[in-house]
């Protein structure tokens, strides 16, 4: 038995084995995964590496992880959550009202999600509504979701984005809303789900 490794040095090997094994098989595809899903200004590697390296800290800790693709995947949407919440100047939380300068109708977020300053469970419902949101946002058809993101995230105005993409203003507008109001209904059902599981 005199090569054998000590347990934790053997535990620590095949920790090592997993987490580059993971890096290879997964690391291009949750790049794409991200990418399209952030700001053309965020560095999709920044949360690649924020992923990994929770998955290292899970791993050390002893963590049981049952299917580390589908829990890489699910901490990335968390880190893409957190980073909507981060962009405060230009947010999706910040830039709702009910209309905005131009009259059209807004989406309202403020609304549908609860103060984070009522305490523990609206903070954790506010979390809820805002992961919806981005999974909701990539179900949109792309023509819809570029101008929810350009209008809402990036603060484009109709004008400019009509300018950038040869689209008539009155077209904007009509996928604008049908994305509004996609996205008011979505979150409005969880929203109720919510209020009837804590009820």
């Amino acid at each position: 038995m005199k090569n054998a490794l000590p347990l934790h040095t053997a535990m620590a090997a095949e920790q090592n084995r997993l987490l580059e094994e993971t890096l290879r098989k997964e690391r291009r595809r949750l790049l794409d995964f991200i990418r399209k899903r952030i700001p053309d200004d965020e560095d999709p590697e920044d949360i690649v590496q924020d992923v990994f390296t929770e998955l290292a800290e899970n791993l050390r800790m002893e963590r049981v992880i049952e299917r580390v693709s589908g829990w890489i995947y699910q901490v990335a949407r968390n880190k893409i959550a957190d980073l909507f919440r981060r962009r405060r100047s230009t947010s999706l939380e910040g830039l709702y009202s009910s209309t905005g300068e131009d009259g059209e109708e807004r989406l309202g977020l403020n609304d549908l999600l609860p103060d984070e300053a009522d305490g523990p469970e609206a903070a954790v419902t506010r979390r809820v509504l805002m992961n919806e949101l981005i999974l909701a946002l990539d179900e949109l058809p792309e023509e819809q979701r570029w101008v929810f993101w350009e209008n809402e995230v990036e603060n484009r105005t109709f004008r400019e984005l009509s300018e950038a993409s040869g689209v008539s203003l009155n077209t904007l507008l009509s996928r604008k809303r049908y994305a509004v109001l996609f996205l008011r209904e979505r979150l409005k059902n969880l929203y109720s789900d919510l209020l009837n599981d804590n009820a």
